[in-house]
């Protein structure tokens, strides 16, 4: 007799193979486990799943430079006659763009989700440098449209998604994630954004954007107030470090009762300020699973400015 695709025999080896094949094509999208360079700028993050697998939290590192050719794209520019484009492609080569998301929840079929962003965002990006050049709010309006549609009204993606100039200017927008954290290596400890730069909007998928032009078809009359905000910070002075996070490292607690962040975060950056972006993440992670057990997916990205070395040009 033929056994049926539902057998108890054959389920569980299936079950097994696909979770295994998922967890492999999450691994291929997940950012290299290696330093980004930009100038004396280090930036490093990774991601710890609650369930050591795979979950909602992601991040995607757009380096510019090396991921798309820019040169190529000037010259193509410049013949179109679109200077403007050309001008904002050629900056493109001084900042790296860094994606940090948290799709609610965290469990496997929300690393689905955290994938669907994955591509989305970056057949965006392509759009995106095809017609103006660089990243616009426009770019999370039509991802924000998208995962309206597509996800139920339980689900939504928190994120920030931010360009670090080899300046050390930082320009971000954020959808309902917690705002980026700078400590100064000057004064030894968490400096204050002022809140006008930290202007946010509601997280992705959670409500209709107002500059839908399908909206009367698609959407219906509900609608939010205002577009996303693009915020800009002039940081990263000589050994400065700015960390992106999700609320798995916000709300982590210390045996339960304690917040993690800021004041246990803080002692931590003090006693390894001096290492590499790397070594910084690494002793933030490990702090934080010594302090008290995960409650969510955790993600970090770390990202400093080496001090010069005297003599150095």
């Amino acid at each position: 007799m033929v056994q049926s695709a539902s057998s108890p025999d054959e389920v569980p080896w299936k079950r097994a193979w696909e979770l295994e094949n998922f967890a492999h094509i999450f691994r291929l999208i997940r950012p290299p486990d290696a330093e980004t360079i930009l100038g004396d700028i280090e930036i490093y993050g990774d991601t710890v799943f609650l369930n050591r697998v795979a979950g909602g939290d992601h991040i995607v590192y757009v380096n510019f430079a090396e991921r798309y050719d820019l040169d190529r794209r000037i010259q193509v520019a410049e013949a179109q006659g679109d200077l403007a484009v050309a001008r904002e492609l050629a900056e493109n080569r001084r900042r790296i763009g860094i994606l940090v998301a948290d799709v609610s929840g965290h469990s496997i079929t929300d690393a689905m989700v955290a994938a669907m962003l994955h591509q989305a965002f970056l057949t965006g990006v392509l759009y995106e440098l095809d017609r103006f050049g660089e990243v616009t709010t426009r770019l999370f309006e039509n991802l924000n449209s998208r995962f309206y549609k597509s996800l139920s009204i339980e689900k939504f993606i928190t994120l920030v998604y931010g360009e670090i100039s080899a300046e050390g200017t930082f320009r971000f927008l954020s959808a309902g994630s917690p705002p980026p954290l700078i400590f100064s290596a000057d004064y030894d400890r968490f400096v204050t954004i002022s809140r006008e730069r930290l202007v946010g909007m509601y997280p992705l998928g959670m409500f209709p954007s107002r500059d839908d032009v399908d909206a009367t078809r698609n959407l219906g009359a509900l609608s939010y107030r205002a577009s996303y905000t693009v915020n800009e910070v002039n940081l990263l002075g000589q050994g400065d470090i700015l960390l992106l996070l999700t609320d798995g490292l916000d709300d982590h607690l210390v045996r339960d009762t304690d917040p993690f962040v800021p004041d246990r975060l803080e002692d931590v950056l003090r006693a390894t300020k001096e290492r590499p972006a790397r070594e910084i993440f690494a002793a933030i992670r490990d702090d934080a699973l010594a302090a008290g057990p995960l409650q969510d997916d955790m993600s970090l990205v770390v990202i400093k400015r080496r001090p010069h070395q005297e003599g150095s040009s």
